[in-house]
């Protein structure tokens, strides 16, 4: 990971702002990128005066905004049948109870998945298609895409960089810490919410099959 910002901070910020907004536009589309380690690496640049936290979070919350739409009218278009091939090729994260989990809770929540989806790694990843996929309204989606978008691509860029300005005076290798705890809690969100999943979609199984 210190090659990686090393790399970045080596960037004329015009350069970060567009590879933030490029990494976060593809995951958002559908993509499995690493978007939120892209913002929180911004975000540490700007905490160390490279990049301005502002245009950070002005950039990537058009990538997810704009990422999100797009991966809506690939779904929509695609329909049910894209999100069958997806489920064939990758069955340990696309399968058949992952979609029928996903159904569930579309159809219970609304738009409120699409935008606490921005928040949960794999969520983040398929609110889109699957929006698009289930046919939820365009105008509900785009609102709760916009909302989750821009407190997820803000909350997310200020919290680290007020972090790290504070940590900057007294702990070196902050941005380490940081990007380690990032990449945790996306792998672990991750986790959960497959096991959530497939327990979901075993115990609608057992209840149907008794």
């Amino acid at each position: 990971m210190a090659h990686v910002q090393d790399w970045l901070s080596a960037l004329p910020p015009g350069w970060l702002y567009l590879l933030v907004f490029a990494v976060i536009f593809l995951e958002s589309m559908g993509v499995p990128l690493p978007g939120e380690i892209a913002l929180v690496t911004a975000a540490l640049l700007a905490a160390k005066g490279i990049t301005s936290p502002w245009l950070v979070a002005a950039a990537a919350s058009a990538g997810a905004i704009a990422g999100d739409s797009v991966g809506y009218m690939i779904g929509r278009r695609g329909g049910r049948a894209l999100l069958e091939r997806l489920g064939r090729r990758f069955p340990r994260h696309f399968g058949p109870p992952h979609l029928a989990h996903a159904e569930r809770t579309f159809a219970r929540y609304g738009v409120w998945a699409v935008f606490f989806g921005r928040f949960v790694a794999l969520l983040r990843i398929l609110a889109g298609p699957l929006a698009g996929a289930l046919r939820v309204p365009y105008r509900r989606f785009l609102l709760a895409n916009a909302a989750g978008g821009l407190i997820w691509a803000t909350g997310t860029t200020f919290a680290v960089y007020l972090a790290g300005r504070a940590a900057e005076k007294w702990l070196k290798g902050f941005s380490w810490v940081a990007l380690v705890i990032a990449l945790v809690v996306g792998l672990g969100t991750t986790a959960y919410l497959k096991r959530r999943s497939l327990a979901g979609a075993r115990a609608e199984q057992a209840d149907a099959n008794s």
